[in-house]
């Protein structure tokens, strides 16, 4: 695996010059302007501050970049991350999300060392878009407080909801036009500008400039913004953290699958783009390296992020030298404007990450699933996405893809056996003393999988079998057959036998996988 990356290494940066150097930083520039108000609002939505956002961005678009299975990845704060962050927040506070993180990172670690990156390709596609769906949901109830400037409670996003009901629905009317603002900013870029400064940029930017022009005072801001990469707030690996880490078996899970399934999907997309191969189990392995270290800088969990890197390919990337120059932009930020950025209102954040989270939302492939009227892909989005929206990102995972396998195993189950009688006359060189016998026998096609699904339906089919002496068994319409089908075709031999008759079988060899 070390000589593969190696290998890759040499092969990127094979005839790099200057020229590709500068394409890499422009390319990262682009890539600075997107992830910036990003990474301040996903530091804020997760629980945990705007800092923590960019520190986020900062490191792992260095060390997950230099580290990773190809030349495109961007790594940081993610909104499927901060959706999923919040609540163990409400549950296990910061410090059990950067012990969580830790813990986190070392499955990935292990899971790319035992090369176990092909696994997200036994996730059908509408699970994944079910729940990225579901996690736009959850962003955007995350966000009505900062949105609307109103007060909730309660430790899930459900339960926030109904607490509305108990303490009331009272709107900030500054924060909603701020908010208001910047949504219509967004929705309103022209494309061609976009190119070159994103519309939540502008949007962040205008509303700064409107709520200390008209002395809006009663707007939340992001507070105080560091001058450091190694934050106050951080993981301490103290006997308190270790005690803490047997009750967090779930939000390491949690964590760590997200991970995966957002960073594999963000390169094998991007391998696409650019048409150049992608490293599943290096990636896993770079996300894990990451992961591990940003809780003790006080960085949240981070992953690849489709978003900027999309936009950096879009703009001329060359090398994985993009993501460190696009980290090396927010730290110039971090540095010149946070004092600029402390005075951001968190409404002009909720209406970036409401946006996000409406554009989060694969349209096209939603529409094609239903306008193609596919019931098992619109029953296996709707499910997946109910069940991230009530329950975590691991049971609507879990339950989406078990869903998926008993839909496939209904499709496959079905298997059909038809009979026919032998024909002696059209049979060449028949002796007379064999006549009698062909006149007594028969063909069983068997068509379709025999396996433990498939076992009564073709049990039921043989019942109608007709009194045949001899039987000849075809099983060239049958692909595979499991353990139990096996057993099936023994006892149906065993008992075939017991009763006199004679089986045999024909096209096993060819065509019959165990």
């Amino acid at each position: 695996m070390f000589l593969r990356f190696i290998s890759d290494l040499k092969n990127e940066f094979r005839g790099y010059g200057s020229a590709g150097l500068m394409q890499d930083a422009m390319a990262g520039l682009t890539a600075c302007a997107v992830a910036l108000p990003l990474a301040l609002a996903f530091g804020v939505s997760s629980g945990a501050t705007a800092a923590a956002g960019l520190v986020t961005a900062i490191i792992a678009g260095v060390v997950i970049a230099l580290l990773g299975g190809a030349s495109y990845q961007i790594s940081g704060p993610t909104g499927a991350m901060s959706a999923v962050l919040i609540g163990i927040v409400g549950i296990y506070g910061l410090q059990g999300v950067f012990l969580a993180s830790f813990a986190a990172g070392a499955l990935l670690l292990i899971a790319g060392i035992f090369r176990m990156g092909r696994l997200i390709s036994f996730i059908p596609m509408p699970v994944v878009m079910g729940f990225t769906s579901g996690i736009a949901v959850i962003i955007a109830i995350g966000q009505i407080d900062n949105f609307f400037g109103t007060v909730s409670q309660g430790s899930s996003n459900l339960e926030k909801l109904a607490s509305y009901g108990r303490l009331g629905f009272y709107p900030n009317w500054q924060a909603v036009a701020v908010s208001v603002l910047v949504v219509a900013v967004m929705l309103l870029w022209p494309k061609k500008w976009g190119a070159k400064v994103p519309g939540s940029l502008a949007g962040i930017v205008l509303a700064a400039v409107v709520s200390i022009t008209f002395g809006m005072d009663g707007l939340t801001t992001v507070g105080d913004i560091p001058r450091s990469l190694l934050l106050s707030d951080r993981l301490t690996l103290d006997g308190d953290s270790f005690g803490m880490l047997t009750s967090l078996g779930s939000p390491i899970i949690t964590i760590a699958a997200l991970g995966m399934i957002e960073s594999l999907l963000c390169g094998a997309s991007a391998a696409r783009m650019k048409n150049e191969t992608f490293n599943a189990d290096q990636e896993l392995i770079a996300q894990g390296v990451g992961n591990m270290l940003l809780p003790l800088f006080g960085g949240v969990p981070a992953t690849a992020a489709i978003a900027r890197t999309s936009v950096a390919v879009k703009s001329g990337q060359q090398t994985r030298l993009t993501s460190v120059f696009h980290s090396v932009f927010l730290l110039a930020s971090m540095l010149l404007l946070g004092g600029v950025m402390a005075k951001l209102p968190l409404a002009a954040l909720a209406g970036v990450l409401m946006v996000t989270a409406w554009r989060m939302n694969d349209w096209d492939g939603i529409r094609y699933i239903f306008s193609h009227r596919f019931k098992s892909g619109i029953s296996q989005f709707f499910v997946t996405m109910l069940a991230t929206v009530v329950f975590d990102l691991t049971m609507a995972i879990l339950l989406g893809v078990l869903y998926s396998v008993i839909l496939y195993m209904s499709r496959v189950s079905h298997i059909s056996v038809s009979f026919s009688a032998i024909d002696a006359n059209r049979l060449r060189d028949v002796p007379d003393e064999k006549a009698a016998v062909w006149e007594t026998s028969g063909v069983a096609y068997v068509t379709g999988s025999l396996f433990f699904g498939a076992v009564d339906e073709f049990n039921r089919c043989i019942r109608e079998m007709p009194a045949y002496d001899h039987v000849i068994l075809s099983l060239r319409g049958m692909p595979s057959v499991d353990v139990s089908g096996v057993q099936t075709m023994l006892e149906l031999c065993q008992s075939m036998k017991e009763e006199g008759r004679t089986v045999a079988f024909c096209g096993m060899t060819n065509s019959v996988r165990t």
